[in-house]
């Protein structure tokens, strides 16, 4: 992709991104995700009705009466885009690939988090961390995380999911808002999943093709697994091998289902041809 066609790209997704995030999603974002911690602010004299445990006694001693510390909201925040830029995510049979609309969600998640001066940082991971884009402000650094998600050559084309959490605690010690985008056909990430869960607010965001769910009795077929390159023939006829192929499918969403419930965590699945901005919204609304 040439740099003219790339900004062009990065142009057309910030239009329709950021009217989404202007008129919906930013005031959701914000009532979402308020400021959760508490940060020391002043110190004042002690009033009737005040906590007794807010009590400074240092400031109390130095001056012989009581003083009280003052805390307030801390009001910033940061999210982490997590993406997963694995060969399968290059699959698609409706409009658009399942890489597609994660961009979009993820431009249109950082821009609500621009409009309330938050930072955004990126990890973009597939069996090893491909990216890693420290948080920052601002419009030009949104801009360039679009640009990276479009323009952004895997070196794999494989998943894993807990090498992607492993690397988020090591470089993110302070709380953060984590939207992890995939379409989640792995598992064995539950435990690492449960111990980030526990330290940031995450988000699972499962993104999927509906072909995926089934596979269509069209006799035999070449097929090539997109994450590991091998062409395999395929008997699409066997109704054994559809129901096998249906039941290791269902087992993988019903994995991502329960490990994020177990974690705490929040999750969303979309579909490439269903609105995600629908999907956002009640997911939004139901977490405020």
């Amino acid at each position: 992709m040439d740099t003219k066609e790339l900004l062009k790209k990065v142009r057309k997704i910030e239009i329709k991104t950021r009217r989404l995030s202007d008129h919906i999603f930013g005031g959701e974002y914000h009532s979402t995700f308020k400021g959760r911690g508490m940060t020391f602010s002043e110190v004042r004299q002690y009033q009737f009705g005040d906590d007794v445990r807010n009590i400074d006694w240092n400031v109390t001693a130095r001056y012989n009466e009581p003083y009280i510390k003052v805390f307030e909201e801390e009001r910033e925040l940061t999210m982490m885009l997590m993406v997963d830029v694995s060969g399968s995510q290059l699959f698609g049979t409706k409009q658009q690939f399942k890489k597609e609309i994660i961009t979009e969600i993820a431009a249109t998640l950082a821009f609500s988090a621009t409009q309330n001066n938050d930072k955004i940082g990126l990890i973009l991971f597939t069996d090893e961390i491909e990216l890693f884009i420290p948080p920052k402000k601002g419009r030009s650094h949104v801009l360039r995380i679009i640009r990276e998600l479009l323009e952004h050559e895997p070196k794999s084309k494989k998943t894993d999911i807990t090498e992607a959490l492993k690397f988020l605690s090591n470089v993110m010690k302070k709380k953060a808002i984590v939207f992890m985008l995939s379409d989640f056909i792995t598992d064995d990430y539950q435990q690492t999943l449960k111990i980030v869960g526990g330290k940031h607010d995450v988000t699972g965001i499962r993104v999927y093709d509906q072909r995926e769910e089934e596979i269509p009795n069209l006799g035999m077929v070449q097929m090539e697994d997109e994450e590991t390159g091998e062409l395999l023939l395929v008997n699409t006829g066997s109704k054994k091998m559809r129901m096998n192929y249906t039941k290791y499918y269902q087992e993988r969403v019903d994995y991502f289902r329960d490990s994020f419930t177990r974690s705490g965590a929040g999750s969303l699945s979309s579909r490439v041809d269903e609105s995600y901005v629908k999907k956002l919204l009640g997911y939004f609304k139901r977490r405020g």
